[in-house]
């Protein structure tokens, strides 16, 4: 069971050329956020040939927030639970920077498939709301080789608020 309110927040059929933030997710400052899945697809990149492996990081501690992108709003998994408190952002072309950046997860993903992380308690990511870990990214390190419609979505948890 749960102890905070639980929120995903997406982006769909996004055209990506270029390196990017797919999310950004910002802590509210009366509040810890925890990091519970991430999932990206594509529709682009079909077949053998197409075929492409592309770079994902999760970071905590940038203290400039990236732009370019959209601000998903962030969906209240339970009905009647209030707006999440902080901000999401997606697709930010200019990535978060700044601060005392730490990499949490560093993996690889194969597009031929969709990339699906869900966090055991264990290997969860906490966020705080103190300035140096309040702002988590998932990011495209490079740019794919070809442009792709992709889509993805996180799920998390905000404890406190």
């Amino acid at each position: 069971m749960a102890l905070g309110r639980i929120y995903s927040a997406f982006f769909n059929d996004v055209t990506v050329t270029a390196a990017q933030d797919f999310f950004e997710l910002n802590c509210p400052s009366d509040a810890c956020v925890v990091l519970l899945e991430i999932h990206l697809s594509q529709q682009t990149e079909i077949g053998d040939a197409m075929e492409e492996m592309l770079n994902v990081l999760v970071k905590v501690g940038a203290t400039t927030t990236g732009s370019g992108g959209s601000t998903p709003t962030a969906v209240p998994r339970s009905f009647g639970d209030p707006a999440y408190g902080g901000t999401v952002e997606a697709n930010n072309t200019t990535k978060a920077t700044g601060g005392t950046i730490v990499t949490h997860l560093a993996d690889w993903w194969n597009v031929r498939v969709p990339y699906d992380r869900v966090f055991t308690p264990e290997t969860c990511i906490t966020l705080g709301p103190t300035s140096t870990s309040n702002r988590l990214t998932v990011e495209l390190v490079g740019a794919p080789t070809d442009t792709m419609e992709i889509s993805g979505w996180i799920v998390f948890e905000e404890i406190g608020g």
